[in-house]
């Protein structure tokens, strides 16, 4: 029997940011759209509301009162329940620092303000059909001792069930779907994060950083000065 694909209405959003124009402003741009949509002002509020909301897609601001968004965004990733939930955050913050930290604790996206409604729905609507072709492919590939399952967005190395928050797992798939192909950081920003999309090379290394530390395998190689490859062959790095 066939499945349908997932559709707006399916998906819920939770939108935080201490700027009640703001939130309005999501509110009303999302809801529109079809979308399931919750709002709060604060990280700490948030942590609980997504326990019970289980939302889809966290909308979350750096700069908030009581927890800012990358306390919030780093405990948010601790909760099993939201493994599967995208983070992106929607920032006035351009510093690179607030950006690699950003990743650096699982964020999927960084957009930054003011916000274009028209642009953010048609990025996360990007996101999310990624999400569901990816786990309607049912792709698995095997090489060597490593297998990644894309259906449930896991990784069997030397017998160990490994899992990688999704930005991560989708840049790893991506090198090892076109092993032994040397990638500049550009290239992987466009075919993993899309083109247009603002966001600075170093995120490439803070990703290959943490799949590296998180796996433990060595299989991803730095080119200097050009980029990053996947290749059967480990070597160090």
């Amino acid at each position: 029997m066939s499945q349908s694909k997932i559709t707006p209405k399916s998906y819920k959003v939770l939108a935080v940011d201490d700027n009640e124009d703001i939130t309005e402003l999501l509110e009303y741009t999302l809801s529109k759209e079809g979308y399931q949509v919750k709002t709060t002002w604060d990280g700490s509020t948030a942590i609980q509301l997504a326990q019970s909301f289980l939302p889809d897609l966290i909308l979350l601001d750096i700069s908030m009162p009581i927890m800012d968004g990358i306390e919030a965004g780093r405990l948010l990733r601790q909760i099993p329940a939201l493994d599967y939930t995208f983070l992106i955050y929607l920032t006035a913050r351009v510093e690179e620092y607030a950006e690699v930290a950003a990743f650096d604790i699982g964020a999927d996206d960084y957009l930054i303000k003011p916000i274009k409604p028209r642009a953010l729905v048609s990025r996360l609507k990007a996101l999310l059909r990624d999400k569901n072709e990816l786990a309607y492919s049912s792709t698995e590939f095997r090489i060597g001792d490593l297998k990644i399952d894309s259906l449930s967005y896991t990784i069997n190395y030397q017998n160990k069930v490994l899992q990688l928050p999704k930005k991560e797992f989708e840049l790893l798939y991506f090198l090892v779907q076109h092993q032994d192909t040397v990638y500049t950081r550009e290239q992987l920003l466009s075919h993993v994060w899309g083109a247009g999309m603002h966001i600075t090379p170093r995120t490439i290394d803070v990703h290959i950083r943490k799949i590296r530390e998180r796996t433990g395998f060595d299989y991803i190689k730095t080119v200097k000065g050009i980029g990053y490859k996947f290749t059967t062959e480990p070597e160090n790095t």
